[in-house]
């Protein structure tokens, strides 16, 4: 009868033990922020955003929540997001679209091969439609859309 009680009482301590250490991996994998000097102003979430430092960090357990946030904590938004894949490991950055002078956060890379991409507003869907009803011959429609990349770091 002893030998059960310390055999089970020597389960649920390994158990805890494993559940303790599964908490802090996962706790140190969300708290990785990618930070990035952005020179320009740009959207996230139908939220303007002046140019400067910004990290972006994941706010919940699933990972599909990101917060962006200048160095000094007077800007951010949150947003949802996806994930999205590459084949090759690469640098940590940030990926925006560009529409004329409107710059829109459109993807975070960790620097793994993974990556979250961010839920398109409701202003860059609208700017979406806008360029698809231009003639795609037209070298205005050519020239308004590009994709921009900001190299960043982990932090």
């Amino acid at each position: 009868m002893k030998k059960n009680i310390l055999k089970g009482f020597t389960m649920l301590m390994l158990l805890v033990a494993v559940a303790l250490a599964t908490a802090v991996v996962s706790a140190n994998a969300q708290s990785t922020a990618v930070k990035a000097n952005i020179p320009f102003e740009f959207i996230v979430a139908d939220k303007m955003l002046p140019a400067g430092t910004y990290s972006v960090t994941t706010v919940n357990a699933a990972r599909d929540a990101l917060r962006i946030q200048s160095a000094d904590g007077k800007n951010s938004a949150m947003r949802l997001s996806g994930p999205t894949e590459q084949k090759n490991k690469s640098r940590a950055r940030m990926v925006f679209h560009r529409y004329g002078h409107n710059y829109f956060l459109a993807e975070v890379w960790n620097g793994e091969s993974t990556g979250r991409e961010l839920a398109k507003s409701k202003q860059e869907r609208a700017i979406e439609r806008e360029l698809a009803s231009i003639s795609s011959k037209s070298e205005l429609a050519q020239s308004t859309y590009d994709t921009v990349v900001v190299v960043a770091v982990l932090r």
